[in-house]
């Protein structure tokens, strides 16, 4: 019996290419970097083909700048944002979002290094359109952790004489340092000496 068009099913799914695209992405520019990843790599381990991989994006700085924009930030936004905003106290949300990090690559069993650090390192002197969209999301995750702080000034809950921006730049720099050590190294215990040194312990040298 012949189809009809109204029988016809719609089979393509441009969204899930587009992300399958993202996912191949992410995973190459962490593994490996975002210039010693081609567009023909992208596609092999995509398993699509040139012409849809440019449907989505028409150049490599398009699908980079999606990948900082919607997964590196998406990132962001699960490990720290959310993390912190509902902890108890923005110190005690910085200490278990480093133990929670380490816990992971632990468990993980290697250490990439944060996927927003890796690629800043990569390409904020590369391209001011990358240095923004990578500038944005450390603007917000630092403002994230400064609003929790200050509503627990609010109620008391800490040091009223502690400087929420600064607080918060100090976590989101140590951070970022320790997971490059961790990279070098491949080692989480700088990450967990961190958490100590936020939760108020003393390091006796």
């Amino acid at each position: 019996m012949p189809t009809t068009g109204l029988s016809r099913r719609r089979t393509n799914d441009p969204e899930g290419l587009r992300q399958r695209v993202l996912d191949a992405a992410e995973e190459a520019f962490q593994a490996r970097g975002y210039h010693a990843t081609s567009l023909g790599d992208l596609m092999k381990i995509a398993g699509v083909t040139g012409g849809a991989l440019h449907h989505h994006f028409p150049t490599k700085k398009v699908l980079g700048l999606a990948v900082i924009d919607e997964r590196v930030a998406a990132a962001v936004e699960e490990t720290w944002i959310r993390p912190i905003e509902q902890a108890a106290s923005a110190r005690e949300g910085v200490c278990a979002t480093f133990a929670a990090v380490a816990a992971e690559l632990e468990q993980q069993g290697f250490v990439r290094g944060c996927p927003l650090n890796n690629l800043a390192h990569e390409l904020s002197l590369a391209d001011s359109d990358f240095r923004t969209a990578l500038a944005r999301i450390y603007a917000a995750w630092q403002a994230a952790i400064a609003l929790k702080l200050r509503s627990d000034q609010d109620v008391g809950a800490e040091e009223p004489k502690t400087d929420p921006e600064r607080f918060a730049a100090l976590a989101v720099a140590t951070y970022s340092g320790a997971m490059a050590i961790a990279k070098a190294t491949q080692d989480v215990g700088v990450l967990l000496l961190c958490a100590s040194q936020f939760a108020g312990e003393v390091v006796v040298i």
